[in-house]
């Protein structure tokens, strides 16, 4: 007994080892893809909910949709109600696991196909770079999952022999709802509602239970997924707690659904359908699995501003922080991490930008509580960006390389700032305050909010004005420096005050000139 139930536990790790790499993998491998998809395709409801069902398909993780989509949301990509419909299909999109352990692994040993398939993918992994190299772990994690599916079919019929699990009714009210919280449990304990419903397949498969058994099984494993959902946002975001908010409730309408209606349903097309009852119980337990996720999906998508309302209700947004946007959870994913950090640097710079704005413009102050908060998101994103882990992805790492290039030149505009107090000596000598106004119409027509750094083309102009401008601040350096040393002595000026007049004047140059590099770095992205 004791070697089977090794055999059961190392089956359902070897499982899990697979999913884990297979999905990793192909995470990274989808990198852009990602942003792409859901902020072309998450237009309506119904293309939402298609946008979860492609993207869990295509990463073979609800789980990695969810935190995608929780980071689109807290970087504004996405809205919440679009998030809703995401989060929805990506529910549907997992019950693929379902349909690929009941077609392709417990319908034959695949124990010998599998193993070549690590040992190829493990090969691609030590002997290639970027995209082969997680090609490589997609194969060897796709071979470790059917290698342990094999092994959970061996141990499972070791099991049914030894153990009778016919102990376990279904025939009244109480009997049915205790499979059910036993279904929920397995998902608790493994973490993982692909590996809890694969060992029930595997079970099944086995005649180790019954095809009632794991119908009750199934809708359990399928409730006890936002388990991991709940545990993941203590402490989190807004976003990510609505998020989580979306999936249990989901989750949990379907399952009274199927419990109630489905089931039922199901039981009598069983019984009196002869075609229906000639289908494999494996495969009956997988159309289960996805008929009722599809069910849920058919009551909540026509009601899905009506619970957008409802969940922002009960989980109001309290503050619209920093914090919101880096959120933890879009580590799990360096592209999600990445975009999440592009959106508070931009938010950081244009921060800067209209510092410069006011001064100029008004001769307004800066409070020490302004910079003090600026330079608390500086350092919070340095920090933020310690954390991404190095994508394989060729592009997230040049996205990554991007922001890590631009935080220096933030640095440095930042550390220009220290001495904004020149804008209001500058507005005392007409030649170098219309120096300053040509710098601050750049800004104007360029740089007043995100959606300009979004754009090639406008940040290609931003750059050849800046560059225009500092080509001429420097041709005329001499020029204004003697003007400002006529307009000191017209005016009688002292001696520390005209120091000071060339001192801003000298400040007015480095800020055009880092300005303009950063403007580069921008245009390098």
């Amino acid at each position: 007994m004791l070697e089977i139930i090794a055999q059961l536990c190392g089956g359902i790790g070897l499982f899990l080892i697979g999913m884990i790499l297979m999905t990793d993998s192909l995470k990274e491998m989808a990198g852009e893809t990602l942003r792409i998809w859901l902020t072309k395709f998450t237009g309506t409801p119904f293309k939402s909910l298609c946008s979860g069902i492609g993207l869990t398909l295509i990463v073979q993780s609800s789980t990695a949709t969810t935190l995608a989509t929780i980071g689109f949301v807290g970087a504004g990509v996405l809205s919440f109600t679009q998030a809703i419909g995401v989060i929805i299909g990506a529910n549907i999109g997992t019950t693929s696991t379902g349909w690929m352990v009941a077609l392709l692994g417990v319908k034959f040993s695949i124990a010998t196909f599998a193993l070549p398939l690590i040992a190829l993918g493990a090969l691609l992994k030590l002997l290639t770079h970027g995209r082969l190299a997680l090609l490589g772990f997609v194969l060897a994690g796709f071979g470790l999952i059917f290698f342990g599916i094999d092994q959970l079919q061996i141990a499972m019929s070791g099991f049914a022999k030894q153990v009778d699990l016919s102990i376990f009714n279904y025939h009244s009210f109480g009997q049915k709802l205790f499979l059910v919280w036993i279904g929920l449990i397995m998902t608790v304990l493994l973490q993982s509602s692909s590996a809890a419903i694969t060992a029930t397949l595997a079970a099944l498969a086995s005649t180790a239970i019954d095809l009632q058994q794991a119908l009750l099984l199934v809708i359990g494993q399928n409730i006890g997924t936002v388990a991991t959902a709940v545990l993941a946002v203590i402490g989190g975001s807004v976003n990510a707690k609505r998020t989580a908010a979306v999936h249990v409730v989901f989750n949990v309408v379907s399952a009274v659904f199927a419990f109630f209606v489905l089931l039922p349903l199901f039981n009598w097309t069983y019984y009196h359908i002869q075609s229906i009852a000639a289908w494999d119980e494996v495969v009956i337990v997988a159309a289960f699995h996805t008929l009722f996720s599809v069910m849920g999906a058919c009551i909540f998508i026509p009601l899905i501003h009506q619970f957008n309302d409802l969940i922002c209700k009960f989980l109001p947004q309290k503050t619209s922080g920093v914090l919101e946007i880096l959120d933890e959870s879009n580590l799990e994913i360096p592209s999600v991490a990445i975009i999440a950090a592009e959106k508070v640097a931009y938010q950081s710079l244009i921060q800067m930008f209209e510092i410069l704005r006011r001064a100029f413009q008004d001769g307004a102050t800066v409070s020490p509580k302004e910079f003090q908060q600026l330079d608390e998101v500086i350092e919070q994103l340095e920090a933020y960006l310690e954390k991404i882990v190095v994508p394989e992805y060729q592009q997230d790492k040049q996205r990554l390389t991007f922001l890590l290039r631009m935080m220096v030149y933030m640095h440095v505009l930042r550390s220009d700032l220290e001495g904004v107090s020149y804008a209001l000596v500058i507005r005392t000598q007409p030649h170098i305050y219309q120096v300053a106004l040509d710098f601050l119409n750049i800004l104007d027509h360029y740089a007043t909010s995100l959606e300009f750094l979004e754009n090639a083309e406008v940040i290609d102009n931003f750059k050849q004005e800046l560059a225009n401008l500092k080509h001429w601040t420097d041709e005329n350096r001499a020029t204004l420096r003697e003007e400002v040393m006529q307009y000191a002595t017209l005016n009688r000026l002292s001696a520390a005050r005209s120091l000071k007049l060339l001192a801003a004047k000298r400040w007015l140059d480095r800020l055009i000139a880092h300005t303009k590099r950063l403007s580069k770095v921008l245009a390098e992205r």
